[in-house]
């Protein structure tokens, strides 16, 4: 198996169906060119046949993205793939993402059908792609609440059809990284055909964990993961791109798998993201967070000071960040506080800087945060 972890980002697709997100097609066109420009795999354009807009946007960037295959959502139907393809048509690399659901919950009071009815249309539904594109993604909606046999039918019977990527989505969020690793290794061990397909993870956060069910998905055997950028999505959100890239990157000994992400680019791309779509990055977000890399408390700022890595395990430069911050407040120590000064050219002797430092805690008492402006007072006054 290879150790080589595709990305696949649905920035443009999942993550646009956040409540309150609107992309402009140039919009889309911008984050479309930064994912290329980072080095994510595959690009999930849109849904085409939902509207006008949607075909447009997929259009122009099949047209304008080169060096990355862009993907088109659809249904299971004959007219959707037919719409997907024709917005695909100038596309370097083309895929055509199509699927049903696989869980009782679905077949019943969604799509009305039954199991063998919904494996028909499936099979029928990548048939048909593969008649307009070479390359067929095959999603399983709800796989993380579906009988386990059925699923193992179904991969089967759609690789057979001509499916090259298996969508095994925890489309609820509802596993935890146990049940969802088991999942994706339950696949790949039981269908006889399993290593003609590549597997993927697409994961939802409703109950917090979508980040460590990718994860455990690839321990599993999937290496294709399905990211958004912030982890922005529908409900809680998708996997985030940077936790997933960071977590692989970082604990390299567990997981023994690479991206071909290039990392440094990772908080540019955030800021991009977050200013276009409106959804402001919680601070302490993971990996691209404001308060990712600072430190306020003294006892944490005296550790980092003497050496990064006593808490931190992300260099900062490696996600674009410039360096890790020391936050003055009224937990910061005398480690921070003389450090600051100096960056600022002030060093003084024990005593002068004690008296300093006693008047910096009556200050901090009464401000959430010292600012360097604050300093220069402290010390002139």
């Amino acid at each position: 198996m290879t150790n080589r972890v595709h990305v696949f980002d649905t920035t443009l697709r999942d993550g646009e169906q956040s409540p309150g997100v609107r992309l402009a097609t140039e919009q889309k066109l911008e984050i479309g060119r930064a994912l290329v420009e980072i080095g994510v795999d595959v690009i999930e354009a849109g849904f085409p046949i939902s509207s006008p807009g949607d075909f447009e946007s997929v259009a122009i960037l099949s047209r304008e993205l080169k060096g990355v295959t862009i993907c088109a959502l659809s249904r299971a139907r004959e007219r959707d793939i037919e719409v997907a393809a024709d917005a695909l048509k100038f596309a370097e690399r083309a895929r055509i993402h199509t699927g049903l659901g696989v869980s009782d919950n679905h077949l019943r009071h969604k799509l009305r059908m039954t199991r063998e009815e919904a494996l028909a249309a499936g099979v029928a539904a990548v048939r048909y792609a593969r008649r307009l594109v070479d390359d067929v993604e095959y999603f399983m909606e709800d796989s993380g609440r579906a009988d386990r046999d059925y699923v193992y039918r179904v991969v089967e019977s759609v690789i057979e059809a001509g499916a090259t990527v298996i969508n095994v989505p925890d489309t609820t969020g509802y596993t935890d990284p146990g049940e969802y690793g088991a999942l994706i290794r339950g696949i790949v061990e039981n269908v006889p055909n399993s290593d003609r397909a590549v597997f993927s993870c697409h994961c939802h956060n409703d109950l917090g964990m979508a980040t460590a069910n990718t994860l455990a998905g690839v321990l599993g055997g999937a290496r294709q993961v399905e990211v958004t950028v912030n982890g922005i999505g529908e409900r809680a959100g998708n996997t985030a791109l940077e936790e997933v890239v960071i977590a692989l990157h970082v604990r390299r000994d567990l997981f023994g798998c690479e991206t071909r992400i290039v990392t440094n680019r990772l908080l540019p791309l955030s800021r991009l993201v977050a200013q276009h779509t409106g959804m402001v990055v919680q601070r302490n977000k993971a990996v691209v967070g404001a308060n990712a890399y600072a430190h306020s408390s003294g006892i944490h700022q005296d550790g980092v000071l003497k050496e990064r890595s006593t808490y931190e395990i992300i260099d900062p430069l490696l996600v674009g960040a410039e360096r890790s911050e020391i936050v003055l407040t009224a937990r910061s120590g005398r480690h921070g506080l003389k450090h600051r000064l100096a960056e600022m050219g002030f060093n003084f002797g024990e005593e002068r800087f004690e008296e300093l430092y006693d008047r910096f805690l009556t200050m901090a008492d009464m401000k959430t945060e010292i600012d360097d402006d604050d300093l220069r007072d402290l010390v002139i006054s």
